[in-house]
């Protein structure tokens, strides 16, 4: 077993926040970028799937990591618990608005049981590499944070900002644990060519399908905008699981985002509130009350 106590870092903060959306709520909640909403509607159709995998894979290696880094695990997991559940009642209003996505769903399930039936060291690998590409995701995001999301419905801006920036947080903690217990850069290299298959294939199916049921699909706009937000995407993602691969590299050499994480700390832990994303100034700002 590889020594992880030099990479294990300090306990993650648990953030309990809810989010509570309005009843007019449009689905396609950036209403300047219809096809940006319908791609991230799809990304967390999957995380119903994916994060509880993820848990699953780091909890199988409790009893081969050293206390510190389970500690910290620990900590990654009940953050991870909290992304899920609240995806999980947004997903609720988009699939109530778009019931076809259903067929989508099914898919990532079969993939979810695909996976759970890999070997141990494949899923903590999985694992891995797909907390890189959330990683990525984020820092895609922030680059892009103004265009994407000032004009956006608040809550649901605020929903996915506040989930991007807990995965640069913890970005190092599912590869300290991959790293104490396997380390094979030739299994994550593997395991990272999957996982980017698989969210590229159900982000893209799940986009067309909402996309279909607006009548959007119709206008050569539509087609444009998925192209170039697909190309912009893969010019961070790809080459970020490549050098994630790389012999020697650790998720800290990455220079992280610098807003999301200050913004991140403006959660207030004695009221459990975060500031709601796109307060108009000179507004009171909102927040999202705690659960």
């Amino acid at each position: 077993m590889v020594d992880s106590s030099a990479a294990a870092e300090t306990v993650l903060p648990t953030r309990r926040v809810t989010f509570e959306y309005p009843d007019d709520l449009n689905p396609l909640w950036a209403p300047h970028l219809p096809e940006f909403a319908a791609a991230a509607n799809a990304i967390s159709l999957g995380m119903p799937y994916a994060e509880p995998q993820f848990i699953r894979a780091v909890r199988s290696t409790f009893d081969r990591i050293d206390p510190q880094l389970r500690a910290r695990s620990e900590s990654y997991i009940r953050q991870e618990t909290g992304h899920h559940t609240q995806h999980k009642r947004f997903n609720d209003i988009i699939t109530a608005h778009y019931p076809a996505t259903r067929h989508v769903q099914r898919l990532m399930a079969a993939n979810d049981r695909w996976v759970a039936r890999r070997s141990g060291r494949f899923r903590v690998a999985y694992a891995a590499a797909g907390e890189t590409i959330s990683y990525g995701v984020a820092r895609w995001t922030e680059a892009h944070l103004g265009e994407l999301m000032d004009r956006a419905e608040p809550v649901v801006a605020t929903l996915y900002l506040w989930h991007l920036a807990e995965e640069i947080e913890h970005k190092s903690n599912t590869y300290d644990v991959f790293e104490a217990t396997d380390g094979s850069r030739l299994r994550y290299a593997w395991a990272a060519v999957v996982g980017f298959a698989t969210i590229a294939t159900f982000t893209f199916l799940g986009a067309l399908v909402q996309l279909w049921s607006a009548k959007r699909l119709r206008y050569p706009l539509t087609w444009f905008r998925l192209a170039r937000l697909s190309v912009s995407m893969a010019f961070v993602l790809v080459p970020t699981l490549v050098i994630s691969a790389l012999p020697g590299h650790h998720p800290r050499d990455f220079t992280d985002p610098m807003f999301l994480p200050q913004w991140l700390t403006l959660y207030d832990p004695a009221t459990g509130t975060m500031p709601l994303w796109g307060t108009i100034p000179g507004d009171e700002p909102g927040s999202i009350p705690a659960s």
